[in-house]
């Protein structure tokens, strides 16, 4: 796969295009001759504040153009960008902050973000805040104030007059991008993700999409809800959109009933995660919505219910392509080929460049046969060289050059790969090993059911059981677990079979939206301590 500097995106694009529309925010739209020029601003601006080679900067932003511009400007100096979530708490932003080393820290007067961002530096946790000022994409209720204090420095008077008469050269092999993560102590730690890495990874999305026929012509609009702060929706969505000089309508945050609208507005690329299609699918209305501009709907993040993928199947006529891949791939790592219908509940086949296989859970260095389950290696160049800081993680996800990815899954007879579980969520019943992804599967062919999580929970009979947590559509009647186990026989085995079942309002999800079992396991675990203790 070809590797590249990934500043080289916006500089082609500028060169390519200079007047075609790269972003477009709150109705204003940034031409990719703009965006040249903004990036470029921010380079010389980082270049006159000291930031240099391998120096990190911090991205406190939401999906405002503030995000692509700071994030290529950081790159063209040559310094290595630390994503931050907006919806971070402030001992987890301080954590990254002390983690990465990163000094300089850029937000946007979004709602309280500046403020948050005033009160790390206050507290020694940064020595400088650069703030993006909001309100340069017009009035808006919820821009919010500009904080002040001595290490507060506002946009405008940061880029004002800035020159670099030597741009500093950026290598393929040079640190990009510390993308945080889930770790074994609770706090997340760092992929390492090179410019060689995001690229490859961006060369491998276009040559799928290429191959399968996926490419236009003419230039896409695609809606961007997902956030840029994570992986997806900057390796995947971002970055290769621009790439293919598409346009990127950035949108802070992602509303069902606004996306319906905008699609028959005409954008006609839709990438989400399983949640943002369950709710569009339960939109009032949705089967007679006109849906016709949308040439691709792509998903991942997490797993895709098959049932969800065949009732918007049903309702549209379009195919929900979905994929597998995580930080650590940059995130690229496997794709479902359209027109394989019969492949549903796949993750599909690895993209090009990337190799993957199946290892037994007791040796890595065995490679397990077609059909056999074990966990997931993954090779190519879009892959991590490991954690920030972090050596004996590091050499714990990595076997004779394989990263270990933590997923279950085997291999079909076609080379299609099946995911059926995270190795830390699997379930020891009665001597068994359960996997609750499939489970969750099979609970959502009840029409019943929006939205599914399925953990294991103490059995003083079977060690762990399975415990279900439903959200239930509206209007639809009351769930008894024995209704839910008849209508599950016959689609499990009887160790599978959920032993407990809880229906909720909502269910837990991560800052980026997605279904996260992180809070069920601790209720669970408090649950079964307190019990131990009051017998």
């Amino acid at each position: 796969m070809e590797t590249y500097a990934v500043p080289s995106i916006v500089e082609e694009g500028a060169r390519q295009w200079p007047d075609r529309p790269a972003l477009e925010h709150r109705g204003r739209t940034i031409s990719y001759g703009e965006l040249g020029a903004l990036a470029d601003a921010a380079a010389a601006a980082f270049h006159r504040a000291g930031i240099g080679r391998g120096d990190r900067v911090a991205l406190l932003l939401p999906n405002t153009p503030a995000h692509p511009v700071a994030f290529f400007g950081a790159l063209k100096a040559g310094a290595v960008v630390v994503h931050l979530s907006p919806l971070d708490a402030p001992a987890i932003l301080a954590h990254k902050l002390a983690d990465s080393g990163a000094r300089m820290l850029v937000t946007t007067n979004v709602a309280a973000l500046a403020e948050g961002a005033a009160r790390l530096a206050a507290a020694g946790h940064a020595d400088r805040v650069i703030v993006f000022e909001d309100e340069a994409f017009g009035d808006w209720a919820e821009t919010g104030p500009m904080p002040e204090g001595p290490a507060v420095t506002c946009w405008s008077d940061f880029v004002r007059g800035a020159e670099v008469s030597h741009p500093v050269p950026v290598m393929a092999d040079d640190l990009a991008l510390l993308q945080y993560t889930g770790g074994t102590t609770g706090l997340p730690k760092a992929a390492m993700l090179t410019h060689g890495n995001l690229s490859a990874a961006v060369s491998s999305y276009t040559a799928w999409y290429d191959h399968w026929g996926l490419t236009r012509p003419e230039p896409e609009k695609v809606l961007v809800y997902l956030p840029l702060f994570h992986i997806y929706g900057l390796s995947a969505v971002l970055l290769r959109s621009l790439k293919a000089g598409n346009l990127c309508q950035l949108r802070l945050r992602f509303d069902p009933a606004s996306a319906l609208d905008e699609i028959e507005a005409g954008s006609n690329v839709l990438p989400g995660v399983p949640t943002m299609w369950i709710a569009i699918t339960q939109q009032p209305g949705f089967e007679r919505r006109d849906l016709s501009t949308l040439t691709l709907t792509a998903s991942g993040g997490a797993p895709m219910p098959v049932e969800v993928a065949r009732r918007f199947r049903d309702k549209t006529g379009l195919e929900l392509l979905g994929g597998w891949g995580m930080s650590e791939t940059s995130p690229a790592g496997t794709n479902l080929p359209k027109g394989w219908p019969e492949k549903a509940g796949t993750i599909g086949i690895p993209l090009p460049g990337i190799v993957l296989r199946v290892v037994s859970l007791n040796d890595p260095a065995v490679e397990l046969e077609q059909g056999e389950t074990g966990e997931l290696a993954i090779r190519g160049a879009n892959v991590t060289s490991g954690y920030w800081n972090r050596p004996e993680e590091t050499a714990a996800s990595f076997a004779d050059g394989w990263f270990l990815t933590g997923d279950i899954g085997f291999m079909d007879a076609d080379g299609f790969f099946t995911i059926v579980d995270r190795k830390k969520d699997m379930i020891l019943s009665g001597g068994f090993n359960v996997y609750p992804q499939m489970i969750e599967q099979a609970i959502y062919t009840h029409p019943d059911v929006e939205e599914c999580l399925v953990i294991g929970v103490p059995d003083t009979y079977r060690g762990e059981s399975a415990k279900a947590f439903l959200k239930l559509s509206a209007g639809a009647d009351p769930l008894t677990l024995e209704a839910l186990q008849a209508h599950l026989a016959g689609r499990l085995g009887k160790h599978e079979m959920p032993r407990a079942l809880e229906i909720r309002d909502a269910l837990p999800r991560t800052p980026v939206g997605k279904l996260s079992k992180i809070e069920l396991k601790r209720e669970e675990a408090e649950r079964a301590l307190a019990a131990a203790a009051n017998p």
